[in-house]
Formats: C-alpha cells, sequence, structure tokens
C-alpha cells in the first residue's frame, strides 16, 4: 500500500491525482481481502462467486421440487434465480461491514487509507461475487434450456445496480453504527431473515392484494427486483415500480450512512 502515498510537494493534488491514489488504494484493499477471505489453497478466489452459486442453486432446486406458488407465470426456475441471487447482492453486504472496522484498524496508520476504504472494498468484492454468480447461473440455465436470455438487458442491469447501490448505502450505515454499539450485529441477523418474505424475491408485487402492494412498496429492494424481472422477462412479469423513489430513499440513506463515518471517526482511531 505504500506506494498510493503521493509525493509531498507542498501543493494541494488534483482531482486527477487523488483518484489515481484512491483506485490503488482500493486495488490493494481489494486484494488483501481477497487473501484473508479466500487464501491460496484449494480453489482460492473462485469461491467468490462458487459460494452464492451454491446458494442459488440449492433454493432454485428446492422451489422446483416442491413447485412453490409464486403467484406468476414466469418459470419458477428463472424467478428463483432472479430473487435469490437479488437477496444475495443486498443482504450480504451488511454482514461484510458490520464489525469490519476495528478489526483493520492497523491500516488506518497508511495515510492514504480512510475507514470508506476499508468498507468499500468489502462490498465491491461483495457486489463482484453476487455478480458473476448471477451471470454465470443464468447463463448455464440458458444453454441446459432452462431459462430464456433477458428480454432488455439495459433494464436488468439498471435494476442491479440500484439493488447494489441501495445494498451497500445500507451496509455504510450498518458498518458505522456497529462502531457505536454491538446491537447493530445482533439485531441485524434476525432482521435479514425477517426481511426476505419482504424483499420481493419470493414474490410478484402484482399477485398481492392491491391493499398490500403499498406497503412492501415502501422497501426500496422490491422495486429494483421488480425492475430486474421486468428487464428479464418483459410484459409477462407485470412489474410495478418507481425508480425516482428508489434513488430519492437511497440517496438519503448514503448521505445518513456517509456522516455517521464521519462521526464515528474519532472514536475507531482513539480505540
Amino acid at each position: 500500500m505504500a506506494g498510493a502515498t503521493l509525493a509531498g510537494d507542498g501543493h494541494r493534488p488534483t482531482l486527477r491525482q487523488s483518484l489515481a491514489v484512491q483506485s490503488r488504494v482500493i486495488t490493494a484493499l481489494l486484494m488483501r481481502e481477497v487473501l484473508t477471505r479466500y487464501g491460496r489453497h484449494n480453489i482460492g478466489f473462485l469461491w467468490l462467486f462458487v459460494e452464492p452459486m451454491i446458494f442459488t442453486i440449492g433454493v432454485t432446486a428446492l422451489w422446483t421440487l416442491t413447485k412453490t406458488v409464486h403467484g406468476s407465470t414466469i418459470p419458477i426456475t428463472a424467478f428463483a434465480l432472479t430473487g435469490y441471487s437479488s437477496v444475495l447482492l443486498w443482504r450480504n453486504m451488511p454482514g461484510r461491514c458490520i464489525n469490519a472496522l476495528a478489526p483493520n484498524l492497523p491500516l488506518l496508520y497508511h495515510r492514504d487509507v480512510r475507514m470508506p476504504d476499508i468498507l468499500l472494498a468489502r462490498l465491491l468484492l461483495e457486489l463482484a461475487g453476487a455478480t458473476m454468480s448471477f451471470l454465470a447461473l443464468a447463463l448455464l440455465f440458458h444453454l441446459i434450456g432452462w431459462t430464456d436470455l433477458p428480454e432488455n438487458l439495459a433494464e436488468v442491469i439498471g435494476g442491479w445496480a440500484l439493488l447494489a447501490w441501495f445494498g451497500m448505502a445500507l451496509a455504510l450505515l450498518l458498518g458505522a453504527l456497529s462502531v457505536r454499539s454491538e446491537l447493530v450485529e445482533k439485531l441485524w441477523h434476525p432482521l435479514s431473515y425477517l426481511t426476505f418474505p419482504l424483499s420481493g424475491a419470493a414474490f410478484m408485487v402484482d399477485a398481492l392484494p392491491h391493499e398490500a402492494q403499498g406497503y412492501v412498496l415502501l422497501l426500496p429492494m422490491v422495486h429494483a427486483v421488480e425492475m430486474v424481472r421486468e428487464g428479464y422477462f418483459g410484459a409477462s412479469a407485470h412489474a410495478h415500480y418507481d425508480v425516482a423513489y428508489v434513488i430519492a430513499v437511497t440517496l438519503i440513506l448514503t448521505f445518513v450512512a456517509l456522516l455517521q463515518l464521519r462521526l464515528v471517526a474519532p472514536q475507531i482511531v482513539i480505540e
């Protein structure tokens, strides 16, 4: 990480120089995180996307064998793929950031490393794993004839990006709050399981009673999942979503998360 330091010349670095330093810092932290989490043995970093693939295949097989009712004409395999992959994307991110700052305190002695850098490296790794898993399974299921390719790839990417942004903002907030209280970790695990049936992974909003639709659409991730499914399956998905709402909520969440990180900075450095 020493290579990420700018030469001190008494002048304020330009935006280009700052971005170059930031890029090197994040890259170094990413490599460190890969080696720390997966090591160099067995299949190593391939676990990055093999692990989420195993979970998704397991859920898809279970839903297919039990002929789970999901309130849609979408094939159950494709429904499970888009639903559970989406859950893995946003729900795993907070778990990687909660209580992640204190154990990595020595990294902050490098002058170019900041708290958000440590969390961002973990989040980018999680995003890469979930995305590669989704792409690999979508291609595999298509090749064996279980699913079709997405009807609108741009819409799938847009929904996936919104879901990733929401997951990152939530993870940054919980990561900062976990510095203040150990209750964050204890509460997040049960809450993450309780939010699964409400996240849109196991249902289409259109299949719900009209009164219930308004309540579930208060959750930003439901909009993003609906967008992914509409892009994947076209008009047959009968999706309900509001991109402006998701952006507004996630912007506020991001602002609050960054503010909390700034407020806890003195505390984490002192400890």
